[in-house]
């Protein structure tokens, strides 16, 4: 089976659950000049949820945390994350996997490869209270319900503030 994506078709074949098979993925550092890539990819997942092209170009311009997925030379995956020195936490500020490319290990390989670069006790992360499959990730990841976030999102939807502690 062929599946297409916002990307153009892929030639590849679809497993009965929706798994790719037949492509490398990648997790490499993202960078400048995956901006656009990045823009589009925050776009089809979060839509009027997604960061701004300015806000963006800022995050892969600073230091910090910027990971990227890619499937034959496409960002399908994209993971920034912070640690804030006063209080050493860490933070996941967004975390986005294409929808054709989801159920696939990227988001939880995207999330343990921030955490491995984040020296700090404590991380913290918030998800829309809808996403279900989101959450799920995160807890089965350690992450526990450590807060709400009233009206933290486009048309007024809470945030669930979700925290991992770790040892030091």
């Amino acid at each position: 089976m062929l599946a297409k994506t916002a990307f153009g078709l892929l030639s590849h074949f679809v497993g009965p659950r929706g798994e790719v098979s037949g492509f490398t993925q990648q997790i490499q550092k993202a960078d400048l000049r995956d901006w656009f890539a990045a823009w589009h990819l925050e776009r089809a997942c979060f839509g009027p949820d997604a960061w701004g092209l300015l806000e963006l170009g800022l995050a892969l311009l600073t230091p910090g945390i910027r990971l990227k997925a890619v499937v034959e030379e496409q960002l399908v995956g994209l993971v920034i994350a912070e640690r804030n020195v006063w209080t050493n936490e860490g933070l996941i500020a967004t975390l986005a996997v294409h929808p054709d490319f989801r159920r696939q290990g990227l988001g939880r390989r995207l999330l343990a490869e921030a955490e491995a670069r984040l020296p700090t006790p404590r991380i913290r992360l918030t998800v829309r209270a809808s996403n279900a499959a989101a959450i799920a990730l995160y807890e089965r990841a350690g992450y526990r319900r450590a807060g709400h976030a009233p009206r933290y999102y486009a048309h007024g939807e809470d945030g669930v503030v979700m925290e991992k502690l770790r040892r030091p």
